[in-house]
């Protein structure tokens, strides 16, 4: 296939390509990271020390900067005595990719150190059960809103203007007040992912609904059909497809709020996990959590997609879904 063919407007790519296209956007970061990694010359301003020669506050395996290591070094030399070595690095914050999957390997069979600290697979969980009842709720009430204001203009105007006005309001603005009325466990962390979805997903939702093909309302009022039948039997079944995939969309966006919202009362969930390894400076083991964080993510976006092209076989698939 062509260059010029594969950028062919509002045209799907044949399966193999899209596969290629596909395995290539994560090489390609995963690549770019490596060679950062491990490449000297590329980027490795500290120097890691293998022997501290006569400098009394290096030791072993110290990052230092190499500024400050010549600046010892060429004193050392002067003074004519032990002179330290090591070799270039990155920073600490920068784990190559090789540590990340022994730490994210380590994570799940190695016990916490601490008897505060829970292990990875105890924090995924807390942070899966917020996620999940956040959105259930937020959902449970926002699509039913959402059609609603889709189809009657009535609804429209009396849920959208407040909407409106609402979802500027920064979800960790109510963090406070969320503790305050619901206490400091997982109710207010799961009210925080209930704000953050709730408002856009009644105006996303509102905005699908009104995309229905105005012919199909057509000829359900020219058989007869009332109000009642025109909602249920043509609307919703017709926005379905859509909606569903609006669904998954609005999923991944309360995850981006689960790090807010797990910072509210007490500490628990992947955040705190990712906080208390920060702290201790173990950012193989913060690159590990936000790498799961993303397959789980993924997997189920990628469960969600298959279960969608079984529920609505009819539907032309696209690229990633």
């Amino acid at each position: 296939m062509s260059t010029a063919s594969l950028l062919n407007v509002r045209t799907s790519l044949p399966s193999k390509q899209r596969r290629t296209l596909a395995l290539l956007s994560f090489l390609v970061p995963i690549t770019l990271w490596a060679i950062v990694s491990y490449t000297p010359f590329i980027w490795h301003p500290m120097i890691k020390i293998e022997q501290p020669g006569s400098v009394a506050y290096f030791k072993k395996d110290m990052l230092i900067d190499r500024a400050v290591f010549e600046q010892e070094l060429e004193q050392k030399k002067q003074d004519g005595t032990a002179l330290p070595s090591g070799k270039r690095a990155n920073p600490i914050y920068l784990p190559a990719p090789h540590e990340v999957v022994i730490a994210l390997y380590s994570s799940f069979t190695t016990e916490p150190k601490r008897r505060s600290e829970k292990w990875l697979h105890e924090s995924l969980w807390d942070s899966i059960q917020v996620i999940f009842w956040g959105f259930l709720l937020s959902s449970l009430v926002g699509v039913p809103m959402g059609i609603l204001a889709g189809t009657f203009d009535f609804f429209s105007r009396l849920f959208e203007p407040f909407i409106e006005f609402f979802r500027y309001l920064p979800a960790p603005a109510f963090g406070a007040l969320a503790v305050a009325i619901l206490g400091i466990y997982h109710a207010p962390k799961i009210a925080i992912i209930f704000i953050g979805t709730f408002f856009q997903q009644v105006l996303v939702i509102a905005n699908t609904t009104r995309k229905l093909d105005k012919s199909l309302l057509e000829a359900a009022q020219t058989l007869g059909a009332n109000r009642r039948a025109q909602l249920f039997k043509v609307v919703i079944p017709g926005v379905l497809p859509d909606l569903y995939r609006d669904m998954r969309i609005l999923l991944g966006w309360a995850w981006t709020y689960l790090i807010v919202a797990e910072l509210i009362g007490t500490s628990s969930g992947i955040t705190w996990f990712i906080t208390q390894q920060a702290r201790y400076k173990n950012f193989d083991n913060v690159f590990a959590a936000i790498i799961i964080i993303g397959i789980i993510g993924l997997t189920i976006d990628l469960i969600l997609a298959a279960l969608g092209r079984r529920l609505f076989p009819w539907q032309q698939t696209h690229a990633g879904n």
